[in-house]
């Protein structure tokens, strides 16, 4: 029975010593506290919800001050440096903290600016207090001494450095989401870039405008009178251009590098009597090849007898005889260099 009794106020001792430790966390030992400022942030942000307009922008301006305070003050008592640096892990939390309320916003709280700013504000923080030296109730501004100042410099430009480190991989990210293209791309020379994912060996909107070009191209060719097809070959430069541009402004409407590429024909001629027509996707970007690429898809263009079932309007006799048939590779392929010369 005795250690019955013994085991639980053991258990009981055990709840106590945690509730002594919540209890000197939550409830402060005097008014002017970090737990204060904590409650007021709280309190704020209850009021706001409840309010509108300005008002509610007061309110919620001010639980945020109440917030970045009380948490700097807490996370700076008794702070736990960061390894290899003199800057507390609180102003690290601080730091954010400022950064989301100076750069967020209410759709993005954490927008790239809050992010590419976090690490300088940071250090920013760390700097301030020595620049005051006394209590908390009775300090006075100084100038640090000159060992203090080296490391203040030391870490407010370490800290740039990497937002600005943070910043380019914001740049690069943007950049392959407009420009896609250039994933396609070769960063070996490269001595900023690394691809970390499976390199594409083919930009994938060269292959799309190839692909949704060529169903045009044989609706203007496939079963057309012949004589209207050489026609129509004549000028294959201007027509395929313009279909070229409508494919390229209805596929790449949403990119950046849709004026890039440009769509060109070459038309060369068989020894059966017919015709090879290239469809060219060109891209006048930025390439890590001086003569740049492009995509080529072939289309053999014959003449063919047309069969008595298909009617032919038109009056030359020629026409009766041959009509137009179009066949094209199912893939396109990619070359490194300039395109061939036009014909």
């Amino acid at each position: 029975m005795n250690v019955l009794f013994k085991d639980l106020f053991g258990i009981f001792k055990i709840f106590e010593d945690v509730y002594a430790r919540v209890k000197k966390i939550l409830v402060p030992t005097q008014a002017y506290a970090w737990q204060t400022f904590i409650y007021l942030s709280v309190f704020s942000g209850f009021l706001s919800y409840f309010a509108n307009g300005y008002i509610r922008d007061i309110i919620a301006f001010c639980g945020w001050l109440f917030l970045i305070a009380g948490t700097a003050w807490y996370t700076t008592d008794d702070p736990i440096r960061v390894p290899g640096t003199f800057m507390p892990v609180g102003a690290l939390i601080t730091g954010f903290l400022v950064s989301v309320f100076a750069f967020g916003n209410q759709q993005d709280v954490i927008t790239p600016r809050t992010i590419v700013l976090w690490p300088t504000i940071s250090s920013l923080i760390t700097a301030i207090p020595e620049f005051f030296e006394g209590t908390d109730t009775d300090s006075k501004a100084q100038i640090p001494k000159p060992e203090v100042r080296q490391k203040i410099l030391i870490l407010v430009a370490s800290c740039m450095i990497l937002s600005c480190w943070i910043q380019f991989y914001f740049v690069m990210d943007k950049w392959l989401q407009e420009y896609p293209s250039l994933l396609a791309d070769n960063f070996q020379r490269s001595t900023f870039v690394r691809r970390t994912d499976i390199s594409e060996k083919v930009p994938k909107n060269g292959v799309i405008i190839l692909d949704k070009l060529q169903p045009l191209v044989e609706q203007q060719i496939d079963e057309r009178p012949w004589s209207q097809v050489e026609k129509w070959l004549l000028d294959a430069k201007l027509q395929v251009g313009n279909l070229g541009n409508r494919v390229i402004d209805k596929q790449l409407g949403k990119y950046e590098e849709k004026a890039l590429w440009r769509v060109e024909p070459r038309v060369t001629n068989t020894k059966s009597g017919g015709y090879v027509l290239d469809l060219l996707s060109i891209w006048r970007g930025p390439s890590s090849s001086q003569k740049g690429y492009y995509l080529k898809k072939s289309c053999r263009i014959d003449p063919v007898a047309t069969s008595g079932k298909k009617a032919i309007t038109s009056t030359n006799p020629e026409d009766k005889i041959a009509v137009g048939e179009i066949e094209c590779d199912r893939v396109s392929k990619f070359v490194a260099g300039s395109p061939p010369p036009q014909q």
